[in-house]
């Protein structure tokens, strides 16, 4: 599979398709954060093993999730392909950046093991509210990747590959996230685009490497024309 360039590129889409989506969804269900108290380095400091696993598995999911968006941008070759670029490019730049947001958890666990809520939340607060941190992993990148994935499903919506339920599961997990505070109600939130991502992950598995192979621009190549061109460049009209 790893020397097939076609076979390798679709079972990584569709694989990360299905665990990304579902390694976020794990880690709000262990967040200590999401059953306990609000302020992270009390939550961190009360369990802090599940603290810094819900850390890793936020940060893997959103790594691999920026990887995904490529294989979503495989499907809109044929329709809508500018405007999928720009979005794809956004979104994988806010997954990005939320990953990065993540090494400030091990600074408020630390704090929180070490001081007072009250005195461990001060430093913390500065610390996020410094401008290079505001503006340079936070405002607007790190919403690029939740409001621009749902988007970047609509276009693949649009070229027939999915069904109209699919953006709008995505859209109704990653969008009414917003509308409720991080806590238990998050949970069903983002378990839902687990079943809609995955279900494209699936197809995509299922579709077979030669309508993967299509949707690139000389899919319709066959092995043998292939060789022919090589030998022979003037055969190309």
């Amino acid at each position: 599979m790893v020397n097939n360039q076609v076979t390798f590129r679709r079972v990584t889409a569709g694989v990360l398709l299905i665990v990304a989506p579902l390694l976020q969804a794990i880690a709000v269900a262990v967040d200590p954060g999401t059953w306990g108290d609000d302020r992270e380095a009390v939550s961190f400091g009360d369990n802090p093993a599940l603290a810094q696993i819900q850390s890793v598995l936020y940060h893997w999911s959103w790594m691999l999730m920026a990887v995904a968006v490529l294989g979503l941008l495989h499907l809109t070759r044929r329709r809508l392909m500018l405007l999928s670029h720009v979005l794809g490019g956004l979104t994988i730049i806010g997954y990005l950046s939320l990953s990065a947001l993540l090494m400030m958890d091990p600074v408020e666990w630390w704090l929180g093991r070490r001081y007072p809520p009250e005195q461990a939340q001060k430093p913390m607060d500065e610390i996020v509210d410094l401008p290079g941190v505001i503006f340079g992993f936070q405002m607007p990148w790190m919403f690029f990747g939740l409001l621009g994935l749902p988007l970047l499903t609509v276009l693949v919506w649009r070229t027939g590959f999915t069904g109209w339920w699919v953006p709008l599961v995505v859209a109704a997990g990653y969008l009414g996230s917003f509308a409720v505070p991080y806590g238990p109600a998050t949970v069903p939130f983002w378990a839902a685009p687990v079943v809609a991502l995955g279900w494209i992950g699936v197809k995509i598995l299922r579709m077979g490497d030669e309508a993967w192979a299509a949707y690139y621009p000389c899919g319709g190549i066959q092995p043998a024309e292939t060789a022919n061109i090589t030998k022979n460049p003037s055969t190309i009209r």
